[in-house]
């Protein structure tokens, strides 16, 4: 496992609320959580675990970054998927883990390697770490978390689940 993962808020959010912020520490060997988005996590709810996870053991993952390219900027991207993306850029032995659609753009235009949370969920999968997928993202969905359907058909065709 040498995966090294920089992650934005809504991958912890989501998962946070199926206790599954620990897929996250379980399948890299480095993990950066940028102050930025250390700080819109602890702008939710005080039930919040994402927020209570940051405040707690997620506290050691966050690191401060120098500075934000200015191509990077010129995106207008939120302050976490800017920070993520900078520490990317800045660290290419990082993928950045990502769900918004904008910043995943951003990302692919800078040759930035990253995966979303269902990325996240299906490596876990593959590594053993879960085994199977479609309780963990029933739940997700039961979250609020938006799933296209033909995506999901995709996920659970590469997880080999029906």
């Amino acid at each position: 496992m040498d995966r090294k993962w920089v992650v934005n808020s809504s991958p912890l959010i989501i998962l946070g609320k199926v206790a599954g912020i620990s897929l996250l520490t379980k399948l890299c060997s480095d993990m950066v959580i940028p102050v930025g988005v250390a700080q819109e996590l602890d702008r939710g709810s005080v039930n919040d675990p994402a927020r209570n996870w940051i405040n707690g053991e997620g506290v050691s993952f966050v690191r401060g970054l120098d500075k934000i390219p200015p191509l990077i900027q010129a995106w207008d991207l939120g302050k976490g998927e800017t920070e993520v993306i900078s520490w990317a850029y800045a660290h290419p032995a990082y993928e950045a883990v990502l769900d918004d659609g904008a910043a995943r753009n951003c990302a692919s235009s800078l040759g930035i390697q990253f995966l979303g949370t269902l990325g996240v969920i299906l490596l876990a999968k593959k590594q053993g770490v879960l085994s199977k997928v479609k309780p963990l993202i029933t739940r997700l969905v039961e979250q609020g978390f938006r799933i296209d359907s033909e995506l999901l058909r995709t996920v659970y065709r590469l997880a080999d689940e029906k």
